[in-house]
């Protein structure tokens, strides 16, 4: 079983803007050169070495590199899918916060006003007793 050759060493950066990949490289590898351009772990210089040294790799050191590009972005997609869930349940867990937040607010409010409509009621009550009163 032959290894892929060792790339350079790892440096910061992920974007893809220089990246030069001769045609014939393109129409062989086009599905690879995909993935190599959208892998999150390399930086430019190790997508250039890869692409710089495909046409010298084996089809087994090929098919390697395609089997961890893809297992790179399959695992990517599932943290992606579950950072979007867990934001989801965040924000389920936010507007549920809020609801319940509204709901105490209106409950609030509506003992506040049914505290008020029973204080102008007792008032009436009592001047209609001092009417009877006075009137007697």
């Amino acid at each position: 079983m032959a290894d892929a050759p060792t790339p350079p060493p790892a440096s910061s950066g992920t974007g893809s803007t220089g990246l030069q990949v001769p045609p014939e490289i393109e129409a062989k590898y086009g599905p690879l050169i995909a993935l190599i351009k959208s892998s999150e772990s390399m930086n430019d210089e190790e997508r250039q070495y890869w692409v710089n040294i495909l046409p010298i790799m084996t089809p087994e050191q090929v098919q390697n590199l395609q089997d961890i590009l893809d297992n790179e972005k399959k695992q990517l997609a599932a943290i992606d899918e579950k950072y979007a869930k867990e934001m989801g349940k965040v924000d389920q867990a936010a507007s549920i916060q809020k609801t319940e937040e509204n709901i105490r607010k209106k409950r609030q409010t509506r003992t506040e006003s049914e505290q008020a409509a029973q204080k102008e009621e007792e008032k009436s009550e009592e001047e209609i007793l001092r009417q009877i009163e006075g009137a007697s």
